[in-house]
């Protein structure tokens, strides 16, 4: 080891972040191992490399005792004080043991530990950079895949796609690009791993946040997201500023927006709805694409009565009831739904004293409120 290999560190330092007096303590650490596994069993040695011109050089530390018992630990105080006079009893007494070839394993062992260093370097780089990113959207392209999971590159590691994050109606080919939602950011003994989801409700909430401008520059909020991955999602909106319309602004000009996140998620349906402070209006937009004829409030139980017409009762429920479960999922209340006739019949609704919520959706669009048939329950 040389001054160049001490030159060459500094740059290390400068190119890496691995300072360089932490790469030479574990270099010293190391020969030290190296040194009793090649030339002596005795626990007592110490590596020293110069910090100026990288020389190295081992000393066997020992005890200075009257009578020597095991001369690989202890001295003599006669020979303690032939090397020099002022030592005393139980002092310690470095002698150098250089052995002659010490320095073909040396340069052995430096390498290996600054390898290992600049790994580890390079591992912390990447953690540090991905954790930054858990709950953040980025592009990958699928490299491989197995029975548990698909492995997805996002240029400096790989991430994992486990197979209840994947979307139903999605195949996944080599060399796809796919856009996922960084679920958790871990350190392991083999460096970082990334766990990915294309099912979660995050994803859809980036997807619109990079797709619509206001949502980025914060004009228009979203409040909410209810997803079923692959098959249909709500999403809740809100803008201050009365002048603003965030359901348009997130469909976007002849539905462009939204049907860019569409074709993303594979054709997954989007309904988009106006949030309210109001009960009445965020539950009734909540279920479009039905007409809502009534909504009665229970603040205690935080729970609706939801009357709608006949004939768009089962529109209003879904599908094994998935338009009402995702509407609750997305307003956080209770929702209950009657049909008009029914209503009428166990004397709940009169259509006098009817609470209707205000208009929820651009008629204008065909991409919110999807579902344009009647659903059979």
């Amino acid at each position: 080891m040389n001054s160049d290999f001490l030159d060459a560190l500094t740059t290390l330092e400068e190119d890496k972040g691995i300072e360089k007096e932490i790469v030479l303590e574990a270099i010293e650490a190391a020969l030290i191992s190296a040194y009793k596994r090649n030339f002596s069993q005795a626990p007592n040695v110490r590596v020293d490399i110069n910090r100026d011109t990288g020389e190295i050089k081992v000393f066997a530390r020992k005890q200075v005792v009257e009578e020597v018992f095991d001369p690989r630990l202890e001295i003599s105080i006669e020979s303690a004080k032939e090397i020099r006079v002022s030592y005393d009893l139980d002092d310690i007494v470095e002698i150098e043991v250089t052995p002659k070839d010490f320095g073909r394993i040396a340069a052995q062992t430096a390498k290996q530990v600054v390898t290992q260093r600049v790994r580890e370097a390079e591992r912390s780089i990447i953690y540090s950079d991905f954790i930054d990113r858990e709950e953040d959207i980025m592009t990958g392209i699928v490299q491989r895949q197995d029975h548990r999971f698909i492995y997805v590159d996002l240029g400096k590691v790989e991430a994992i796609l486990p197979q209840n994050e994947q979307m139903p109606n999605e195949e996944y080919k080599h060399n796809d690009r796919i856009k996922s939602y960084i679920t958790k950011v871990e350190k392991t003994t083999k460096g970082p791993q990334i766990m990915i989801s294309r099912t979660h409700p995050g994803l859809l909430k980036r997807l619109f946040e990079l797709e619509v401008p206001e949502i980025y520059d914060g004009t228009v909020e979203i409040r909410s997201v209810a997803r079923e991955a692959g098959d249909r999602s709500k999403i809740s909106v809100f803008a201050a500023d009365p002048e603003v319309d965030p359901v348009g602004s997130c469909v976007g000009p002849r539905g462009g927006r939204v049907q860019t996140i569409v074709n993303e998620l594979k054709g997954e349906k989007i309904d988009i709805v106006e949030y309210s402070e109001s009960p009445v209006n965020y539950v009734g937009n909540a279920l479009s694409p039905s007409k809502v004829l009534d909504v009665q409030v229970n603040e205690e139980e935080k729970s609706t009565l939801v009357v709608v017409p006949d004939y768009q009762l089962s529109l209003a429920i879904g599908k094994r009831g998935q338009n009402a479960r995702l509407a609750a999922k997305l307003t956080g209340w209770k929702i209950d739904i009657k049909s008009q006739s029914e209503a009428e019949e166990l004397g709940i609704y009169d259509p006098n004293t009817a609470r209707v919520p205000g208009e929820s959706v651009d008629e204008e669009s065909e991409f919110v409120g999807h579902v344009e048939e009647q659903e059979e329950e």
